[in-house]
Formats: structure tokens, C-alpha cells, sequence
């Protein structure tokens, strides 16, 4: 009788399911969530990195330093913003992502906000070089694969990708509105603005962001089994050190972190910092330059997320080849496109760059999960930090050569020169055995 009970009860249940309505909605994992206010995080947290370039113009006009000392506290940004993420990374391996990323926030209002005292370069340095570039580089691509490493199994390239295109979201909301700001108001507010965007996000981190999945009891996204929180791993700083000199004895290390210095240099480097006074240079506003960069991260964002997916099914390798490729063909034509107005040759450019801009941050993480395991996101984070060293040096060197040669010319050639041997490079890295890589599926 009661087995009679439980098979009707049974298929009672199955036939309440088969209802339409009545169905058990299917909640959407907390991962997911996490993300969201990554995202978020790092649009809020892009527009720092929007400003540098709008400045070289109206800083060398006031103070009348040159382009390159400019450029300098711009290089000595970036360089600290690469140079710090894998420390950051072991800092959120013993304090949490929540607080670390917090208090990056705060450092970087407080160097921005500070620059409108300023009055000579050494201050210029200490604000926009120093403290910007510290707490930037705690919010660096380190950042979304500490979060994507913990929270995801499955989607990792899909995530990674979503994650790294927030970056440039930032970019599409803030180039515009800073621009604007530099040319109708001065540069000092522009500086307040930046501040203030930093600072809002940081109630978003504090009360909506996690550190783990066990935090609040789930498996991470695509497991199959819980994953136990662990516990804070104490000297970070060493930590660090060694993970670095464990890598260094690897060949896949040198050749991910020569590609992504290659990476840095073309991107963060040369077009973020350098286009707009370039443009500037041939007639364009202000304006207009700072609207076309802001159209590479509309495309940018599509390029990244596509990067992802395609990371998700492809050999990463071959990826970072094409990328590399097709960046330094378009680079050897620039120097044609620049004009006062528009045309259609500097769109179809925009649009193509833009797609490619990081669309190789997907292949170069999943290369050092692959090879590096649970180390990888310390280890991307000294990939990244040649990713901002090989763009301080352009960022110091193009303002060199503007001075120097009267134009940006033979910085488009040297950068599209550099692209090519980065495809080589890619195609030269070792690929480890199928098993390690089936997380990545």
C-alpha cells in the first residue's frame, strides 16, 4: 500500500511539473551576480583611465612642461598599475576581494582629487603616477581573474571576456563626458569627476560583492562539488616573489609576458595616450579624437566578449596570433588616416581596432590557468605587469618622439613592427595535455 502511495505520488509531482505555470523556476546562480558587480566595478573604476590622454594637451599649456614629461608620470602610472596586480592578487588571498578592491577605490579618489593643487611636475608624479597607479593597478585585469578563477567552472573564457570588456564600457561612458569637461570647463574638474566615479562604486564593493562562493554556501558556477573557502594565505608579498621566480623557470611565462608588454605598448601605451594628442596634431578636435576613442570601446566590448567565447572553443595560440596580426596591419596604416574631419578609412580603422583592442586578455588567461593552475591569477598578474611596463615605455617614448621628430609617425611603424613578432611569439608557446585543459571547455 504505501509503495502504491509513493507512485502515485510520484507522478502526482511529475504531472504538477509538466503544468505549464507550475513549474520550479530555475534561480540564477549567485555567481552570476558577482560578476554583475565586477563589471560595474571596473566601468566605475575606468575612468581614471580615460583622463590621461585629455590631458597632455592642456597640462603642457598651463604648467608648459613638455609632452615627455608628461608622458613620464603617465609611463610611471601604468607601470605601477601592471607592477602592483600580482601583488593585489595574493592581497586578496589573504584579505578578501571586497576589501582590497575598497580601499583601491579610495587611493585612487585621493590621487586624482589631489591633482587639481598641483602645481609643479614632481606633484604631477605623486598624484597621477604614484597613488593613481597604485590603486589602478589593484583594480587590474588581476582583479577579474581572481573573481572569474573563484566563482566559475564552466563559461570561464565567456566571463573573462565580459569582465576584461568593462574596462571599456568605462571607456564609452567617461571619454565623452571628460572630453567635454576638458574642453568647456578646464581639466581640473575633469580630475573631480574622475574622483567622484571612484568613490561611488565603493558602496557597490562593500555591500554586494563576496569573496567565495562558500561565503554563502554554493558551489561556484558548473561544479560539481562544494568548494571549501580557504583559508587566508598569509605573506602575500613573498607569495608573490616565489610564484614569480616558479614561473620564470618556465618557457610559456616569458613568451605570455613578451607578447602582453607587446600588448600594452600598442594599446594602453600608444592609442590611449598618444591618439588624441595625435589627431590634435592634424586638425582634429579634442573632441572628436576623444569621441573615436570612445567608439573603439563600443567595439571593444563587442571584440572582448566575442574573444571570450571563442576562447571557450579554440586554441588560444592560433587566437593570439590572429589578434596580433590583424593590430599591427591596421597600426602601419594610421599614419595615413589621421585628417582634420572624419572619414570613412579612420571609421572602418576605429572599428577594427576597436574589436581587437583586448581581445586577447580571454587566450592569455586561460594560457596561464593552463600552465600555472591555482597560481595562474598571480601569475597573469606579472603577465599584466609587463602588459603595463611595455605601455609606460611607449606612453614616456611616444611623448619623446612627438617632441623629438615634430610628429607620432615613427611610433605607429615601430608598434605595427612589434604586433608582427608578437604573432610569431604566440604560435611559439606549448600547449600542455588535453586533461588540463577540459576545465576550460
Amino acid at each position: 500500500m504505501t509503495q502504491t502511495t509513493d507512485a502515485a505520488a510520484t507522478e502526482a509531482a511529475a504531472l504538477q511539473d509538466s503544468v505549464p505555470g507550475k513549474r520550479r523556476r530555475r534561480r540564477i546562480h549567485r555567481a552570476w551576480f558577482v560578476a554583475a558587480v565586477t563589471f560595474v566595478t571596473i566601468i566605475g573604476a575606468a575612468a581614471f583611465r580615460s583622463l590621461p590622454g585629455l590631458l597632455i594637451d592642456p597640462l603642457h599649456e598651463e604648467f608648459h612642461w613638455s609632452r615627455g614629461t608628461i608622458g613620464l608620470a603617465v609611463s610611471v602610472n601604468l607601470a605601477l598599475y601592471g607592477l602592483t596586480a600580482p601583488f593585489a592578487a595574493a592581497l586578496m588571498d589573504r584579505f578578501g576581494i571586497r576589501r582590497v578592491v575598497a580601499v583601491a577605490l579610495i587611493v585612487i579618489a585621493i590621487g586624482s582629487g589631489a591633482t587639481v593643487w598641483m602645481t609643479t611636475a614632481w606633484q604631477l608624479l605623486l598624484c597621477w603616477g604614484l597613488l593613481v597607479g597604485l590603486g589602478s593597478g589593484s583594480m587590474a585585469l588581476a582583479f577579474a581573474a581572481t573573481v572569474t578563477n573563484r566563482w566559475f567552472t564552466e563559461r570561464r573564457g565567456l566571463v573573462t571576456g565580459i569582465l576584461t570588456a568593462a574596462s571599456a564600457s568605462g571607456q564609452l561612458i567617461f571619454l565623452p563626458v571628460l572630453s567635454w569637461i576638458v574642453s568647456e570647463h578646464d581639466w581640473r574638474p575633469a580630475a573631480v569627476t574622475v574622483a567622484l566615479a571612484a568613490l561611488a562604486v565603493v558602496p557597490f564593493v562593500w555591500l554586494l560583492l563576496r569573496d567565495h562562493p562558500a561565503d554563502v554556501g554554493l558551489k561556484p558556477y558548473g561544479a560539481t562539488e562544494f568548494v571549501e573557502k580557504p583559508p587566508p594565505v598569509p605573506g602575500a608579498a613573498r607569495r608573490t616573489v616565489k610564484v614569480l621566480f616558479s614561473a620564470a623557470r618556465t618557457g610559456p611565462f616569458w613568451l605570455l609576458a613578451g607578447t602582453f608588454a607587446i600588448c600594452g605598448a600598442s594599446t594602453n601605451g600608444l592609442i590611449q595616450t598618444h591618439f588624441v594628442p595625435a589627431s590634435h596634431d592634424h586638425g582634429m578636435p579634442i573632441t572628436a579624437a576623444a569621441s573615436l576613442l570612445a567608439v573603439i570601446g563600443v567595439f571593444d566590448v563587442i571584440g572582448t566578449i566575442a574573444s571570450g567565447w571563442f576562447t571557450d572553443r579554440f586554441d588560444p595560440r592560433r587566437l593570439l596570433a590572429v589578434y596580433y596580426a590583424l593590430r599591427g596591419i591596421s597600426l602601419l596604416f594610421l599614419p595615413l588616416l589621421l585628417a582634420p574631419s572624419v572619414h570613412p578609412p579612420m571609421i572602418f580603422f576605429i572599428i577594427f581596432y576597436g574589436l581587437d583592442w583586448v581581445a586577447t586578455v580571454p587566450p592569455t588567461i586561460a594560457l596561464c590557468r593552463e600552465h600555472y593552475g591555482d597560481d595562474s591569477a598571480i601569475v597573469f598578474g606579472w603577465v599584466l605587469a609587463s602588459h603595463q611596463v611595455g605601455a609606460a615605455l611607449v606612453a614616456f617614448l611616444g611623448g619623446v618622439a612627438r617632441d623629438t621628430f615634430g610628429s607620432y609617425d615613427v611610433m605607429w611603424y615601430a608598434s605595427g613592427a612589434l604586433c608582427a613578432a608578437a604573432a610569431l611569439m604566440a604560435l611559439v608557446i606549448r600547449r600542455r595535455p588535453v586533461v588540463a585543459r577540459t576545465a576550460l571547455a
